[in-house]
Order: C-alpha cells, then sequence, then structure tokens
C-alpha cells in the first residue's frame, strides 16, 4: 500500500534543529522514493536503507534524529531493528515512527514495548506524517535540553567532588596538625596520673584538653570548648594550644619564669582573665570558649580551679561517691575586663576529678533526651571500678556510644580530662 502524499506541496515543517537527518527503512523502493521526495521538499536531510541490517550500519555510523520504518520487512524486520537500535550505545537518541498497517492495540503495545516512540498506519497521510515529525520535533528538543542540563549537572557534580576531595585532603592533613597539639594521651607526676580523651565529631574539632608541669609537684590541666564547629573552632583550638603549650613554657600564659630559674604556675583566675583579655583584644573574632582549668600542689592535694562557663566538674570520691563542683561562671571572650573566681578542693588519696565537655551531657539518647547529669554520672558507674586512667575514659565513651541515639549520632565533639590524685 503506498503512501497517500499528495498534500506535499504544502509549507515545510518547522525546523527547530532537533530534526535535521531522517532514516527511511522500506524494502520497497517506490515508498522509499514516495517518502524521500516529500521530506527532502520539507528540507531535511534523508538516507535511505532497503532492510534492517542495513539501517542498523548506517546508526552504527552516524544516529540519525529521525528513524521512518515499515514494520513488515524480510529478514531483520522493523520491530528487530529498532530493539536492536535500542541496545546500541549512543548519546544521541532517534525518535523511531513505525509505518505500518497493523493496528490492533496488542500489536501497538508490542511495537512500543520494542522501543519505537511512534505509529502510522499506511497509507501515510502528509497532514499526519508532519504532525508526527512535529511532535517528534518537540519531545526530541526537550529531550536533548535535558541531556545538555544532566551533562552540565555531571559536570558540576564532578568539579564539587575535586573541590570536596582538596577540602578532605586538607582537612585530613589538619586533623594531623590538631592531634599533634594533644600529643599524649597520658601523663604520670609523682604518684599521680592525668589521661586526656579527645573524639572529634568531624574530622576536625572545637574541644582541647592538655596538662602541663613546670616541675615537681605542680601539674595544671584543663578541657576547652570552642564555640561552634569545624574549621574556625579548629583555628582557635590550634591558637589555644600555642596560650597553654606543655612544651615551651616561655610561651605559656599560665606561667611566670621567676628569678630566671624556674617557671611557676599563675593562678587559674589570673589565666581565665589573661586569655579573655586576648580575645576581646582581636577585632573581628567572634568565637568564644568554656574553659575549666585546674592547679593542684601534689603534696598537699590542694586543688584550685576555675570554671569560666564549661560543665561543672565531676569529684569522684575514693569511697564511691560522686559530686558536681563549681559555680559556673561566664565564657572566655564574651564580656570585657570580667572578675573570675576560683574553687578551692582538698583532694584525698585516691580521689578523681573528670573534666568534661558538654559533648557528654547533651548527647542525644534513643528517647531524644539528653543525657545530663545523672546520666553522666551513671556512665561513670558502668565502668570497671578496677579501671583507671585511659581504660575509665575509654569505657565511659563506649558506654556514651551505646545510649545515645542511633539516627543522629555524636553531634557534638567529646573531650575529658581525667586526673587521678595517689598522694605524695
Amino acid at each position: 500500500m503506498l503512501p497517500d502524499l499528495n498534500n506535499d506541496e504544502a509549507e515545510p515543517v518547522e525546523m527547530t534543529g532537533s530534526i535535521r537527518r531522517v532514516l527511511v527503512v522500506d524494502d520497497s523502493r517506490l515508498q522509499r522514493r514516495i517518502l524521500v521526495a516529500s521530506l527532502k521538499k520539507w528540507g531535511f536531510d534523508v538516507v535511505e536503507a532497503d532492510s534492517g541490517a542495513s539501517a542498523m550500519e548506517i546508526c552504527q555510523e552516524e544516529a540519525p534524529d529521525l528513524i521512518l520504518s515499515d514494520w513488515m520487512m524480510p529478514g531483520m524486520n522493523g520491530l528487530e531493528f529498532c530493539r536492536n537500535l535500542r541496545k546500541l550505545n549512543s548519546d544521541d537518541y532517534s525518535y523511531f515512527i513505525l509505518l505500518t498497517s497493523k493496528s490492533e492495540k496488542n500489536e501497538v503495545a508490542e511495537g512500543l514495548h520494542s522501543g519505537a516512540d511512534d505509529f502510522l498506519t499506511k497509507p501515510v497521510s502528509s497532514d499526519e506524517l508532519r504532525a508526527r515529525i512535529s511532535a517528534g520535533e518537540r519531545i526530541l528538543r526537550m529531550q536533548r535540553e535535558l541531556s545538555e542540563k544532566n551533562r552540565i549537572v555531571s559536570e558540576t557534580l564532578d568539579e564539587l567532588q575535586r573541590v570536596y576531595d582538596a577540602i578532605d585532603k586538607d582537612l585530613m592533613q589538619a586533623r594531623k596538625i590538631q592531634e599533634s597539639l594533644v600529643p599524649e594521651l597520658h601523663g604520670t607526676f609523682g604518684s599521680s596520673d592525668v589521661s586526656l580523651l579527645l573524639k572529634p565529631c568531624g574530622h576536625i574539632g572545637g574541644d582541647l584538653v592538655g596538662m602541663f608541669s613546670p616541675g615537681v609537684n605542680r601539674l595544671g590541666f584543663y578541657s576547652i570548648d570552642v564555640s561552634g564547629h569545624g574549621i574556625t573552632s579548629a583555628m582557635m583550638t590550634a591558637r589555644l594550644g600555642g596560650y597553654l603549650s606543655s612544651t615551651h613554657f616561655d610561651q605559656n600564659v599560665a606561667m611566670e619564669q621567676r628569678f630566671n630559674r624556674y617557671f611557676a604556675l599563675k593562678s587559674p583566675e589570673e589565666v581565665a582573665s589573661i586569655l579573655n583579655a586576648r580575645l576581646i583584644a582581636d577585632t573581628g573574632i567572634e568565637e568564644y570558649f568554656t574553659m575549666a582549668y585546674c592547679t593542684v600542689d601534689l603534696r598537699s592535694g590542694l586543688l584550685k580551679m576555675v570554671q569560666a562557663g564549661h560543665p561543672h566538674p565531676l569529684l569522684i570520691r575514693k569511697d564511691g561517691s560522686m559530686e558536681f563542683i563549681g559555680q559556673g561562671g561566664v565564657p572566655v571572650g564574651l564580656v570585657p575586663d570580667i572578675a573570675y573566681s576560683r574553687e578551692e578542693v582538698v583532694l584525698e588519696k585516691g580521689d578523681r576529678l573528670l573534666l568534661y565537655s558538654d559533648g557528654f551531657t547533651e548527647a542525644r539518647l534513643e528517647s531524644g533526651e539528653m543525657l545530663d547529669d545523672e546520666g553522666l554520672i551513671d556512665l561513670v558507674r558502668k565502668c570497671d571500678s578496677g579501671q583507671s586512667g585511659q581504660e575509665f575514659l575509654d569505657e565511659m565513651y563506649w558506654n556514651l556510644t551505646q545510649v545515645m541515639s542511633k539516627e543522629f549520632g555524636m553531634e557534638d565533639d567529646v573531650s575529658a580530662t581525667l586526673f587521678e590524685y595517689n598522694g605524695t
């Protein structure tokens, strides 16, 4: 049955650039000639094939924008040609119209399932053919616009991945630098010990713990939590690590040199005031930090402490009783010329003092509530009474991970300093 293209003298199909090259596939030379003549008059670049196999060779070399293929052909029929076409790994999509005398719904469904986009029933009407080509033009235009947008998105994601990898590499190096601020997690001073725990919630964190001793029987240790998270907080901890250096006493603001012979510890409240003045003097810095800083005379057990907005330290007596100490105080770097007060406690042999960040007490539980002070005491009680130092802190942290919300995980840095007093 020959195509009905008597109106092929009508206006050409409006060209928008999506369909330029058309492939006509039919084993009938006459039907191909009629279709090709009309398509050329409408302004298309037309190629033709007399079989499905020949059409596949053409498509493998260069995919056409539109394919008009007869269904019934010897050898590879139109359906088989369409299936093989869709298997080609090509970035260019070809709009496929089957020419057929079939009109049963199941046959149409079979054609669509094989990858055809549209159907034309023979004899082909000129107006209908032009309308179907126009529809294909719109679909191809949208498909190619979508492909271009996907390409841009893909390139953007690739670029973001490269940037992320670079940032991740920098953050890994920053973590190593930050870890160098706490070179040792345990120190023994006479018969007493200090143990440290530092667990950032990300690559880097805003918590800092440390200890230093300028001489026999004199010891200072601290727990600091910088406001915020991420890079700015980590930079602040690096700065504070220099202010409270455990190796360069001449740079440590918590010490003063006397008689050019030895270093002595300044009072905790004086140290807090010095740090506060330095942060307030730095314009453009919005970060502040909380701190619990202690000095202890290892001969007498006299512990002096300043609490600047940090969680109340937990005093664990030898007999197992526990109490929170301290009066709170104002964070460092918030208010100029603030006066910090000092707390004093006399420790007995076997007593322990736990300084910790709010990453413990504000950890979210499965119930949605925070751990709070009572939960912290429960964590301590769950630890083996025979454990001490680093083992005690590690088990305490492990106990925390067992009760915190699995959905939210660790939302804040977790750190702690444990001082164990064992007399002279």
